[in-house]
């Protein structure tokens, strides 16, 4: 592969393994007969931390490891990514998701046939408010993916430890969820939502439901919104 298309691709393969391992484990803790059912919300956090992580270490060797179209469009406003890389990043991106939500239905799918409640379902793949307000529902999202890009920015102005950044970045996610998540499900990543979205409107699920297509827009919007201000606000202080 040349480079431009080993990196391309790194985005691809990163995002697939961050929603095998993310979605898998909102799969795990909420469809039927799972040995993990009902785990919770601290397992789901826990999950998605460490499931970004072990993504960025998988990908990291090859590209940027951006794995989400809100920190590409981060990373070129502040001079970190050619511009003319930021839509291919996106595609492979949201390429990449809807493949890994596929692999997490084939992974539990005898489980997903136990299962009759279509919200779960749906949630294994994409996210959700508790409450719907608009307004909320934006702010949220803007405001964790901000803390995300900002966070990821702020680590390159640091010294780590070699091969440790992966990890102080699923930190970053755990604690975004811990903290901010409840609200929405914190999508911060529009590939993230998009994809397992469109993977859950054409797999041949057993008892599914809509896909929200109604909300869908906010987790794709919001969060690049919150890697705007971040970017914006990063470039000021640097």
């Amino acid at each position: 592969m040349t480079g431009d298309m080993l990196t391309i691709f790194s985005e691809f393969l990163g995002t697939m393994i961050l929603i095998l391992l993310g979605d898998g484990v909102v799969a795990a803790v909420s469809l039927k007969k799972s040995k993990a059912e009902g785990a919770g919300w601290v397992a789901i956090t826990m999950g998605w931390g460490a499931g970004v992580a072990m993504a960025v270490y998988i990908a990291g060797f090859m590209g940027p490891a951006h794995l989400n179209p809100a920190v590409t469009l981060g990373m070129a406003m502040i001079g970190n990514l050619e511009w003319a890389m930021v839509i291919p990043f996106i595609l492979a991106q949201t390429a990449g998701a809807i493949v890994g939500a596929v692999l997490v239905w084939l992974t539990y799918l005898a489980h997903f046939r136990e299962t009759t409640d279509q919200g779960a379902i749906l949630g294994t793949f994409a996210t959700a408010p508790e409450i719907y307000d608009t307004v909320s529902n934006v702010m949220s999202e803007v405001i964790g993916t901000f803390v995300l890009v900002f966070g990821i920015m702020a680590f390159g102005q640091n010294s780590f430890t070699d091969g440790l950044n992966p990890l102080v970045v699923g930190v970053l996610i755990l604690s975004i969820g811990l903290s901010l998540g409840g609200s929405t499900g914190y999508a911060i990543n529009p590939a993230r939502d998009l994809g397992p979205r469109i993977a859950h409107a054409f797999l041949p699920l057993k008892n599914k439901g809509g896909s929200n297509w109604g909300y869908s827009w906010i987790p794709v919007a919001a969060p690049m919104l919150g890697a705007v201000l971040a970017a914006l606000l990063y470039m000021v202080i640097v």
